[in-house]
C-alpha cells in the first residue's frame, strides 16, 4: 500500500509539473488606480488557489472552535452528573454509540 501511495503522488507530481510547464505565458493582472501585476499563469494560479483555501479554513474555525466549546460543556456536564449520582472514576464504564 505504501508503494501505491508513493506512486501516486509521483503520477500527481508529474501531472502538476507538466500543467506547470505548459502555462508558463506571462499574464498580467489589472487592479484599481492603474496598479498591474505582471507574473507567469502557474504562480496566479497558485497564489489565487492558496488564499481560496486559506479562506475556507478561516471559514471552518469559528465552526470548529464552537463544537470545541459544546464538547467541553457536555464533558464538564458528564462529570458533575456522575459526582451528584456518586459514580467514581473507576466504576464508569464507557458508554455505547447506538
Amino acid at each position: 500500500m505504501r508503494y501505491l501511495n508513493w506512486l501516486l503522488r509521483a503520477v500527481l507530481f508529474v501531472i502538476l509539473l507538466g500543467f506547470a510547464i505548459k502555462n508558463d505565458q506571462p499574464v498580467a493582472l489589472r487592479y484599481f488606480f492603474g496598479y498591474e501585476w505582471h507574473s507567469s499563469l502557474v504562480v496566479v494560479l497558485l497564489v489565487f488557489f492558496a488564499a481560496g483555501a486559506a479562506v475556507g479554513v478561516l471559514a471552518m474555525f469559528a465552526n470548529v472552535l464552537q463544537q470545541r466549546r459544546e464538547i467541553a460543556r457536555l464533558k464538564r456536564d458528564i462529570r458533575v452528573k456522575n459526582t451528584l449520582a456518586g459514580v467514581g472514576e473507576t466504576q464508569q464504564t464507557p458508554i455505547q454509540p447506538s
